[in-house]
């Protein structure tokens, strides 16, 4: 067997990938390797540099569990979950509600809760907040029994997730339906900026390159609707920091909003979410 450069090697390694049966699959792992193997020459990737990487992504898999996802993690702060969300939605129909990151926090299963109930079931002193609007489709009309998945963190700063010991489950998380005019409401405490949990390797991966691991204070949603697609987004406090330096990258300027007091004193955050027609659904007539 002959010696082997750097480019044979990368050629040899996409021959071998050549048949692949399914199509995509293919095209995904090839591209891969080229960009893998042109990093590695780029930066001449040293032997202990290598090792290091591998330490790194194998130390942030054994961090993941139930509770946290530290690959996602990795994704996010790197922008790389933002790039993909900007690939596969910039260009939608302007108007319609902008996507954002899902985020490691997320739990399936919140508690179904009344319009205007409210989802706070552990007192941290959170500041009193209502977050109110209407669920509309493309062309202004309500969208009736829209259904919206809402969680988001503590005053304290931690999802009910991350503190089993202190928090009810369903602290801070409520599913809500849309009545008949599209409208919800749902009350909670004012969002707060908190940290991406940093105490693993993306934290230190951080600290290395000199960034913050400080989020944007906001609220998650995941929005559904018969015959429409769904969209999993935020509502972010226009007062907040960080919204320019969002550790994920995650802050849209469509999705923040201000939290005005109302004539009783309690903060309000209005927030219309318009969604896409699911392709083959009727064109509403209003």
């Amino acid at each position: 067997m002959t010696h082997m450069s750097e480019d044979e090697l990368t050629a040899e390694v996409l021959d071998r990938l050549a048949g692949t049966p399914d199509p995509r699959l293919r095209e995904v792992m090839q591209s891969l390797v080229r960009h893998l193997h042109s990093f590695a020459r780029e930066v001449r990737l040293t032997d202990e540099e290598w090792l290091a990487g591998i330490r790194f992504l194998t130390e942030t898999g054994q961090k993941c569990d139930d509770v946290r996802q530290e690959t996602i993690l990795l994704s996010d702060t790197l922008g790389l979950s933002s790039l993909v969300d900007l690939i596969n939605h910039t260009g939608a129909e302007p108007g319609l509600t902008e996507p954002t990151i899902l985020g490691p926090f997320y739990v399936p299963g919140s508690p179904w809760r009344e319009h205007g109930a409210s989802m706070v079931e552990y007192d941290d002193g959170g500041e009193p907040a209502i977050l109110t609007g209407r669920v509309l489709d493309v062309d202004g009309a309500p969208v009736a029994g829209a259904v919206l998945d809402v969680w988001q963190n503590a005053s304290t700063g931690f999802y009910a997730v991350q503190q089993p010991d202190v928090q009810p489950p369903g602290n801070l998380r409520g599913r809500y339906r849309t009545d008949a005019e599209g409208r919800y409401e749902i009350r909670t405490v004012r969002p707060v900026p908190y940290p991406i949990p940093d105490d693993g390797p993306v934290g230190r991966l951080l600290e290395d390159t000199g960034r913050h691991p400080w989020r944007a204070a906001h609220v998650h949603a995941i929005v559904t609707a018969d015959g429409h697609v769904p969209v999993v987004t935020h509502v972010f406090d226009r007062s907040s920091a960080y919204l320019h330096s969002d550790a994920v990258f995650g802050v849209k300027g469509s999705l923040v909003r201000d939290f005005v007091p109302d004539a009783d004193g309690v903060l309000v955050c209005r927030h219309d979410i318009v969604l896409d027609r699911a392709a083959g659904s009727p064109v509403s007539l209003g």
